[in-house]
């Protein structure tokens, strides 16, 4: 019998299974079409076999990343959770999760990776204080600058900044895309009858990070608890398919992970590599807050040394008293 295909994915939090929105909806497909997987939930992405998250390793060795991949990959395994829908039906799916991609996903970069409240005090703290050192001090920065550059992929602008104006038109066109959702799913427990879909594992995957992280901003939490029917389509999920997340107790959201050990110490090489790596880009981030000001050197005067005593106490001196 071969080995189940190894799911690598962000670790959970704030009572969800994952706190990435990419793993919430890899793993909610999964569970929704019976995909038994092998599930490695870390907060280091270098244990992933792509050094990303989600990563699914298949018994074949494959490695894929974008849970597109990964979700036609368990299909072609006949793990489908889209097998009862009609034609129409997987038209609407196909288009709602484009409509989420283009209206949806950049609001939700802005929110977490962007908006300055929210980065600082919620995502870069959490990624910094669950990472190993010093990948801590290193990949929320850099994961920062990935999101914002998907950020400008999505808009076409390769220019965009944040500002007011732009938050204001990313939240617009988010409510917009929650309306029409909250909508679409009207009283049924699932966007197409009793049975979960994709599309029902991608606006899970979307939404439930906004409605269980406690963000400063939260203003999409406003509008998506306003929304009765879909908060309570994502917290039904939560139940339903991950009982033990959905119902996780402070302490155990306290209680630090195990250290990460033993996993790459068979590959020196890589190890090597990575640590460098490591090295020279803290190097290139202290060299950018020099040159920018942001961290300065301060030199301090040197008094002058005062004469040397026993200069004082020398005959030629006591020769120069003297004449």
């Amino acid at each position: 019998m071969a080995a189940p295909d190894e799911l690598f994915c962000w670790e959970g939090d704030w009572g969800l299974p994952s706190v990435s929105s990419d793993s919430l909806v890899v793993l909610a497909y999964a569970q929704f079409a019976g995909a038994p997987l092998k599930l490695q939930k870390t907060s280091n992405p270098w244990r992933s076999p792509s050094g990303s998250l989600p990563a699914l390793r298949t018994s074949q060795k494959e490695v894929l990343s974008r849970p597109a991949d990964i979700i036609i990959h368990l299909r072609k395994q006949k793990y489908n959770a889209d097998y009862d829908l009609s034609a129409k039906e997987g038209a609407d799916s196909l288009a709602l999760i484009c409509l989420m991609e283009e209206k949806l996903l950049p609001a939700l970069i802005y929110t977490f990776w962007v908006e300055t409240k929210n980065y600082v005090d919620v995502t870069r703290r959490w990624y910094a204080d669950h990472m190993p050192f010093p990948l801590n001090f290193l990949l929320p920065w850099r994961m920062q600058s990935q999101e914002l550059e998907r950020l400008r992929m999505l808009r076409g602008d390769a220019t965009l900044e944040a500002g007011e104006d732009l938050e204001k038109e990313l939240y617009r066109d988010a409510v917009e895309c929650m309306n029409l959702l909250a909508h679409r799913l009207g009283s049924h427990k699932f966007f197409f009858g009793d049975s979960p879909s994709s599309l029902d594992a991608y606006v899970f995957g979307n939404l439930a990070p906004v409605l269980k992280a406690k963000l400063p901003n939260n203003k999409l939490q406003q509008h998506l608890k306003s929304l009765d029917n879909l908060s309570s389509f994502c917290t039904n999920i939560l139940l339903l398919y991950f009982p033990r997340d959905g119902r996780e107790t402070p302490s155990q959201k306290s209680t630090p992970p195990p250290p990460e050990t033993g996993d790459m110490d068979h590959i020196p090489n890589k190890r090597r590599k990575q640590f460098l790596s490591v090295v020279v880009a803290l190097g290139a981030m202290l060299s950018y807050a020099l040159l920018t000001g942001m961290v300065s050197i301060q030199h301090q005067a040197v008094l002058e040394e005062p004469p040397d005593l026993e200069s004082l106490d020398s005959p030629d001196h006591e020769r120069g008293d003297e004449d």
